[in-house]
């Protein structure tokens, strides 16, 4: 009986230890947190730029199991924002990933001219004041 539970019980502690995945509901979206590090970048040929797209490399995603790769794709370019590529990241508990996708160019908003005046905000003593003369 004894070999019986301590075989039962090594069973389950290995199957902890080599569990890779874990997940962590964070808001609205769920993060994924991997023991072992994504494997290496690969290098993908960029195919010739098309108007009105930006190119955004592939990357390395988990489907639960394993790494999968994400191949390549354009994106049609969104007016006021930028693209943020998905990045993996390193923690005391593992590797997760920061999806990335389009985000608010903040430094877009900073140039702005709120005034209309021809001066953009940061250069402009009154950024409120429509003077044109």
């Amino acid at each position: 009986m004894k070999s019986i539970l301590a075989a039962t019980a090594a069973v389950l502690i290995s199957a902890a230890a080599f569990a890779p995945v874990q997940a962590q509901a964070q808001g609205r979206t769920e993060v994924i947190v991997v023991r072992q590090a994504p494997p290496p970048m690969r290098h993908e040929a960029i195919p010739a730029a098309r108007r009105g797209y930006e190119w955004v490399p592939g990357y390395w995603s988990y489907d639960g199991r394993r790494y999968v790769w994400e191949r390549g794709h354009y994106e049609r370019v969104r007016a006021g924002y930028v693209y943020q590529q998905p990045v993996w990241r390193q923690d005391r508990n593992g590797w997760y990933l920061e999806r990335g996708g389009w985000t608010r160019d903040r430094g877009h908003l900073a140039r702005r001219d709120r005034d209309g005046d021809g001066v953009p905000n940061r250069h402009d003593a009154r950024p409120n004041n429509p003077n044109r003369y």
